[in-house]
């Protein structure tokens, strides 16, 4: 006859047992895969990769710890707008440089130095040029989505142009605001060495967003993500008063 000790012991290893069917190995597969998820997401906590993944949050905790413990990601409290529940804050993890170089072109290196010599035979007149040149393609993409959708936020048109160029971008509520947060960088390397690419791209948000833009954080400074404030300005209001005028009170 088992004694409920014994029942219990069955209980907690069928239910070990059950976790573990759902649970994919701790390879490099899977952790590729949360690693991907970060990225295209933004930072991440354990329970939101683990309903992404369909793993269970142990699983997913024990991935996030080798990846800390090799470098590949790190982790912070939980950033929240507005009042702040009772408890402590969640963590969430986000790719460090180490974990997010994997994605980045092989040929950062050879644009380096072809930027140096470019600078060195024909001043920083050129380097300007080529640096506007690379944001053309986002322009003219960020025009055309405009006049196929004018109701749509500024904003999130300019994010999925960024986007379509590998930035992963996605729009954040922000104190008076929005925040456009890029979680990818496909020049970071070089923008380390020529931060004059990163300044040209916040000039080119204020041009498009009609407004003052500022650049709050960048990959390029070891930042986890390129985050973008964006004011609450005139385009917007503009925007939404033609979507829903205002009524006029007739007099009969």
């Amino acid at each position: 006859m088992k004694n409920s000790s014994d029942t219990s012991r069955g209980h907690g290893e069928g239910r070990a047992a059950a976790e573990a069917r759902f649970e994919e190995p701790a390879d490099g597969t899977t952790r590729d895969r949360v690693m991907s998820s970060i990225l295209h997401h933004g930072p991440s906590t354990a329970g939101d990769l683990a309903e992404r993944l369909g793993l269970t949050p142990a699983a997913v905790r024990r991935h996030l710890s080798a990846l800390s413990e090799n470098g590949q990601v790190a982790s912070r409290e939980e950033r929240v707008f507005g009042p702040r529940g009772r408890g402590r804050p969640s963590r969430v993890f986000f790719l460090t440089d180490a974990g997010r170089a994997d994605y980045y072109t092989a040929y950062d290196e050879l644009a380096i130095t072809a930027l140096k010599q470019l600078a060195a035979a024909a001043g920083p007149d050129a380097l300007a040029k080529v640096a506007q040149a690379r944001v053309d393609d986002i322009e003219e993409r960020y025009r055309g989505m405009r006049a196929a959708r004018p109701a749509q936020d500024p904003a999130q048109t300019l994010a999925e142009c960024l986007s379509a160029d590998g930035y992963v971008a996605t729009i954040e509520p922000g104190p008076a605001g929005q925040q456009i947060c890029q979680h990818n960088c496909p020049v970071a390397e070089v923008a380390k060495v020529f931060p004059e690419l990163c300044d040209v791209e916040t000039r080119l948000f204020s041009e498009l967003l009609g407004s003052n833009v500022q650049r709050l954080a960048t990959i390029a400074h070891g930042d986890g993500v390129c985050t973008t404030h964006v004011p609450v300005d005139v385009e917007i209001t503009r925007r939404r008063i033609a979507a829903d005028p205002p009524r006029t009170s007739t007099v009969g």
